[in-house]
C-alpha cells in the first residue's frame, strides 16, 4: 500500500511539474512575443519617420519659435530660449545645420531610434509634426539612453523658407518678436524684482559698469567656450573684475550685488569664505567699498529684458591697491 501511495504521489508531482513547466514556457513565450512585437512596432515607426523625411529632402527650414512646456520662452531665472537653427535634410541620414560661429552650414548625422525619436546634430528630438511648410520637434532629456520625462521639455517650431517668404511675406526679424505672453510675464517679474530685491532675475541685456576715473578699471568676464562656457552665461551670471588704484589699502573681495532699475549698485552678500567671527566685519567692508568707490567712480546702467529695465544680480571681483 505504501508503494502504491508513493508511486501515485510521484506521478502527481511529475504531472504538477509538467503543468508548471508548460505554464512557465507559455509565459516566457508571451513575454518574448511581446518584446518582439514592441521591437517591430518601434522599427515600423522609425521606418515611417524616415519615409516622412524623404518627402522634405532638400527643403530649407528656419526655426521660428522655441518654447517651454508652459508656452513661454523665458525661464523663472531669466534664461531666454532663442530660435536659432536653420536646417535642411539633404539625405534621410544627414542634416545640414547652420553654424552662427562658423557662418556656414555644417553636415551632421541623423541617427534614428524609435517612436519618432532621433538624434539630430547631437540633440535628441521627438518629431511631433512634419510637412513641407513646417516642422515641430520636442527636445528630449536623455541619460544613459533613458528619456527623462520628468524634465521640462522644449518645443521647437520651424517654417520652410518658402513659406516664410511667399506665404507669410515676412522675415525672421518679424517672426522672432516676443509673444504677448512673454511680454506680460517679463512685466510681472519686473514689477516684483523692482519691489523685492531678492526677486531679481537675469536681464538678457546685462547691466553695464563703466569707469569714470583713471584710477579704476572695469572688465566684464567673457565665457570661454573652451572651458565649457556658454554664451548665455554672459547674462545669467554677469561677472565684473574691478581694480581700484590709490585705494585706502590693499584688498581683494568677491561678492554679489544688485543693480536696480535705476542703475544703483546695492551690496548683497559675500562670496568668499571667512571665519564666522569676521563675517560681519568683512561684509561691512564690502558694503563700504560698494557705497564708496563703486557708486562714486562707476557709471552703471541697469540690465534689461525686452527693453524693460529691472533689478539684476551681478558678480564682482574687486581688488584695491594703495599704489
Amino acid at each position: 500500500m505504501n508503494k502504491i501511495a508513493a508511486a501515485t504521489y510521484l506521478q502527481r508531482s511529475i504531472f504538477i511539474l509538467f503543468i508548471f513547466i508548460l505554464s512557465f514556457a507559455g509565459k516566457c513565450n508571451r513575454g518574448e512575443r511581446a518584446i518582439l512585437e514592441e521591437r517591430a512596432r518601434k522599427e515600423a515607426v522609425a521606418i515611417r519617420t524616415k519615409n516622412l523625411i524623404k518627402t522634405i529632402q532638400g527643403i530649407g527650414y528656419t526655426e521660428v519659435s522655441r518654447k517651454f512646456d508652459n508656452g513661454l520662452s523665458f525661464s523663472p531665472v531669466g534664461y531666454q530660449l532663442v530660435p536659432e537653427w536653420r536646417i535642411s535634410f539633404p539625405t534621410v541620414d544627414s542634416v545640414n545645420i547652420y553654424s552662427p560661429q562658423k557662418k556656414r552650414f555644417l553636415n551632421a548625422p541623423v541617427v534614428f531610434d524609435h517612436d519618432s525619436i532621433f538624434n539630430v546634430a547631437w540633440a535628441w528630438l521627438r518629431l511631433k509634426q512634419l510637412s513641407k511648410d513646417s516642422l515641430k520637434f520636442v527636445v528630449l532629456h536623455v541619460h544613459d539612453k533613458v528619456i527623462q520625462d520628468e524634465k521640462t521639455h522644449v518645443f521647437m517650431t520651424f517654417y520652410s523658407n518658402n513659406y516664410i517668404k511667399n506665404v507669410l511675406h515676412a522675415d525672421t526679424t518679424d517672426i522672432w518678436k516676443p509673444s504677448r505672453k512673454d511680454t506680460m510675464f517679463i512685466k510681472a517679474k519686473t514689477l516684483k524684482a523692482n519691489t523685492i530685491l531678492d526677486s531679481a532675475f537675469a536681464g538678457t541685456e546685462p547691466p553695464t559698469l563703466l569707469s569714470k576715473s583713471k584710477f579704476v578699471t572695469v572688465k566684464k568676464e567673457v565665457p570661454d567656450a573652451v572651458d565649457g562656457g556658454k554664451s548665455y552665461d554672459a547674462y545669467l551670471s554677469p561677472t565684473y573684475h574691478i581694480v581700484i588704484r590709490k585705494a585706502y589699502d590693499d584688498f581683494a573681495y568677491t561678492y554679489t550685488a544688485f543693480v536696480d532699475e535705476k542703475g544703483t549698485i546695492i551690496f548683497r552678500k559675500s562670496g568668499q569664505a571667512s571665519f564666522p567671527e569676521f563675517a560681519k566685519s568683512t561684509a561691512a567692508t564690502m558694503k563700504a567699498i560698494t557705497d564708496g568707490y563703486l557708486k562714486l567712480y562707476l557709471n552703471t546702467t541697469p540690465g534689461k529684458t525686452l527693453g524693460i529695465p529691472h533689478t539684476c544680480l551681478i558678480f564682482l571681483n574687486v581688488e584695491g591697491y594703495k599704489k
